[in-house]
């Protein structure tokens, strides 16, 4: 499949970049490993057995297991909701699968007709081993193809992580199909690779093999490094879904592809509405990768909840499913109050975290000055995220 008019691969030379460092540092994660483990061979534990799953992964509390068959992919879903509500489209991260939403599904349901998506390579979807089954267009396409499956022409999108960044290619390429976007600890992907922290990660996984059975040492202990907000029972559950080498190629090969391509530029900005929702403790995203992600956006809002991490949605899912409340079914009602109209960003707050910011804000020394002009001067203490929710909601 050819690229679309909205994507373009990365230059040549950056490419050769990624693949020469990827060689070298691949070499050198070699070394380290073989000389680790004739130094203290018991680290490297056996693979415990996960043959039954867990219960949680088979309880049809959360809402109905389904699964839909497209031209050359199965994908598995969990459907809650009225058939005749609006539909939300929930895209999860990395590592990651469809019980990310386990929090956020019940609240969401009593207004929406909610659709936690297993992406392709993850959990109970299809996993296709070839690396070119995970070029963007590919997905993309897919992503679209299931939005008419449910039989609608357009949804709201919200994503974490990976499936955040997925949400925003797909609101630049075929933003008919998406009413609003929530993008979860991820801003735009056109400065997302660039002040990415995990460079050398980055340029590891496009070795083959080697990250997929890196991945699952010492009893998956990367599921361990990454969830530690969760608790045994959950862990067990994504220890299950990752369990094998083949749970790995799917996710990986996502990040065999992304870092290729690039929104092109010039580009019209998105006109969908655009939410981002950070932790305050999110170390993966940064305050210029905010304010920059503002200038790809016509209508941008920052949300920030307090004293969480890369998960907000399950660090604080009280305070997530708040905001996500506020924007997304009390924002509805008042625009059928008003007939229609929306309030401009920059002069309105969502729940009161921190306020809208609306078309380009310009970065660099003054970028505090400006974001906090961009909020009534609402913010005063951005560097360090530390916006306590309660005390916001105050203020609004």
């Amino acid at each position: 499949m050819t690229k679309s008019a909205c994507i373009q691969s990365i230059s040549v030379w950056n490419q050769a970049h990624i693949h020469l460092f990827s060689f070298l540092f691949g070499f050198w994660v070699l070394s380290k490993r073989l000389v680790r483990w004739l130094w203290r061979p018991q680290d490297s534990a056996e693979l415990r057995a996960r043959d039954t799953p867990p219960a949680c992964l088979v309880d049809s509390s959360l809402g109905q297991h389904k699964h839909v068959k497209l031209k050359g992919v199965k994908l598995h879903y969990v459907e809650a909701g009225s058939k005749d509500n609006p539909v939300v489209l929930l895209l999860h991260g990395f590592p990651d699968f469809w019980l990310s939403w386990r929090y956020q599904i019940p609240t969401l349901s009593r207004h929406f007709r909610v659709i936690a998506l297993d992406l392709k390579g993850f959990g109970d979807s299809d996993k296709p081993a070839w690396r070119s089954s995970y070029k963007i267009d590919t997905v993309l396409e897919e992503l679209t193809q299931f939005v008419y499956s449910l039989g609608v022409s357009s949804c709201t999108v919200i994503g974490h992580d990976l499936g955040a960044l997925l949400g925003w290619y797909l609101v630049h390429q075929n933003s008919s199909i998406v009413n609003k976007f929530v993008s979860v600890s991820c801003p735009h992907p056109n400065v997302y690779w660039n002040a990415s922290k995990s460079v050398k990660w980055l340029n590891y996984v496009q070795l083959p093999y080697l990250p997929e059975i890196d991945a699952l040492k010492e009893d998956v202990k990367i599921i361990d490094q990454y969830f530690k907000h969760l608790g045994p029972k959950d862990v067990d559950a994504y220890k299950y879904t990752f369990s094998r080498q083949d749970d790995w190629t799917g996710p990986l090969n996502y990040y065999r592809n992304l870092p290729l391509s690039k929104i092109s530029e010039p580009l019209k900005q998105v006109q969908v509405p655009v939410v981002l929702v950070v932790g305050s403790k999110d170390p993966f995203v940064h305050l210029e990768t905010v304010v920059k992600s503002t200038e790809f956006c016509e209508t941008f809002r920052l949300q920030i909840v307090d004293d969480c991490g890369h998960f907000p949605h399950q660090e604080n899912q009280q305070a997530f499913n708040s905001l996500l409340v506020k924007h997304l079914v009390d924002s509805r009602r008042s625009s059928a109050v008003d007939g229609g109209s929306v309030t401009s960003p920059s002069k309105r707050l969502i729940s009161g975290l921190f306020g809208a910011v609306s078309n380009t804000v310009k970065y660099g020394n003054t970028v505090i000055g400006n974001v906090q002009k961009k909020t009534n001067d609402v913010v005063n203490s951005i560097p360090s995220f530390n916006l306590n929710y309660n005390n916001s909601s105050s203020q609004s």
